[in-house]
């Protein structure tokens, strides 16, 4: 059954999190280019993100019967840190 709860914060979390990000900085090239069909970039895009995220999705889940959420929320948590450490260090 859909939690509509749980929808909205999935989505809100989600939609911040691509805001101005390389898919969307990707997709805006794709659409800025000369003679390109702007459906196309948009369906394109869309179904990009869809396959990512049942990726996402199903990884999710298999790798939550091996390690707890919550250690999971940890580990996923330093590599957030690390990335941006490692960004600002190349900076």
């Amino acid at each position: 059954m859909l939690d509509l709860k749980q929808l909205v914060i999935i989505f809100g979390a989600v939609f911040l999190a691509e805001l101005g990000d390389k898919t969307q900085l990707a997709t805006m090239l794709f659409a800025s280019r000369e003679g390109a069909s702007l459906l196309t970039v948009f369906v394109g895009a869309s179904v990009a993100l869809i396959a990512t995220s049942a990726i996402g999705v199903v990884a999710g889940s298999a790798v939550s019967s091996l390690i707890p959420p919550k250690l999971l929320s940890y580990i996923a948590g330093v590599g957030f840190i690390l990335v941006g450490v490692w960004t600002i260090w190349r900076a």
